[in-house]
């Protein structure tokens, strides 16, 4: 969505407030669309309560604040620190307001810790999804899966990052994939192994000629795959596979894929030897993070996972890696 997606239609007593902040958040390399969404229905909500100063009064936000029957936690955090934030921007400005306590999201003791599936499990998911045949709802499946699967592993990319690339993006000549607005709008280059290329050039093979807008895995429709029908298509793979689910959101998750590579590549450097600190920037630039903090912290769950390398690579390079009541 562009910066002026919701031109116009925040029409309450501070809707030109709410139009500015989202346009300096997204000016700040946020895409900021769900977040755009609440406020523009927090805004609805301002101008049904008849709203006339510009300001965000304590009753009549808590009011839309209030949890709502059947509101999952998450949804319910996430409309919480949409105003949050958007009333720290008022009172930046000089304007009263209501600004909604930081406990009021504060996270559960038993947040969730991403699920790190071994050598093994990965190469039993990857046979299950090679055994895959089409069905007359996905009758691309057998295709499409193997590849999608491998590249969320052997490149740590995220989902949409894969289901939104286009034919013109998977240069299979270089081997080079251009991923376009990652996170924080960014672009960046992402050259997979070559055994995952030459994947790649033969799926491409197998799919023939097509425009360069194409998405690279459509759907039946042409569109893009949606991004619950490859979830619960996981799902069946990992019970084929025999790899405990706890359930929905509670992993393992597609994203553990991402956050999988990221730990096995950082495992496999410290069995080498190699240089964590010259390291650590080239990953966190090849997975796309904004700065070495968002890798840093695969190297709590190698210290948790693995202490027998933290011991190692603590001998040879001192505390590379952080102990996790010490970071």
């Amino acid at each position: 969505m562009s910066s002026s997606g919701f031109k116009g239609q925040f029409r309450s007593a501070v809707g030109s407030l709410m139009e500015q902040f989202v346009q300096e958040k997204r000016a700040c390399g946020y895409r900021y669309d769900e977040p755009a969404r609440l406020l523009a229905c927090f805004d609805r909500f301002l101008s049904d309560e008849a709203l006339s100063e510009c300001g965000l009064p304590r009753a009549i936000s808590r009011k839309w604040l209030a949890k709502r029957p059947h509101e999952s936690k998450g949804t319910h955090d996430h409309r919480i620190c949409a105003v949050r934030q958007f009333a720290l921007f008022m009172c930046r400005l000089g304007y009263s307001a209501d600004v909604p306590d930081r406990s009021l999201t504060a996270r559960r003791s038993d947040s969730f810790s991403p699920r790190i599936l071994t050598h093994a499990e990965i190469q039993r998911l990857f046979q299950a999804a090679d055994q895959l045949t089409p069905t007359a709802r996905s009758p691309m499946r057998h295709l499409i899966m193997p590849e999608v699967l491998r590249l969320l592993y052997g490149c740590g990319l995220r989902i949409g990052e894969v289901l939104h690339l286009r034919v013109a993006d998977v240069d299979l000549v270089r081997g080079v994939l251009t991923v376009r607005e990652g996170k924080f709008r960014k672009d960046r280059l992402v050259p997979p192994a070559l055994p995952l290329v030459q994947r790649l050039r033969t799926f491409a093979q197998v799919m023939g000629d097509r425009p360069s807008d194409a998405y690279f895995f459509p759907s039946p429709s042409d569109g893009p795959l949606s991004h619950p029908a490859v979830y619960w298509l996981y799902r069946e793979l990992l019970l084929r596979c025999g790899i405990p689910h706890a359930g929905r959101g509670k992993g393992p998750r597609l994203h553990d894929l991402r956050h999988v590579f990221a730990v096995h590549t950082l495992l496999r450097w410290c069995q080498e030897g190699a240089d964590l600190d010259a390291k650590l920037p080239v990953l966190a630039t090849y997975m796309g993070h904004r700065s070495l903090a968002g890798t840093q912290r695969y190297l709590h769950l190698i210290a948790e996972l693995f202490p027998e390398i933290t011991a190692r690579t603590s001998a040879a390079f001192g505390d590379v890696i952080p102990r996790r009541n010490g970071s």
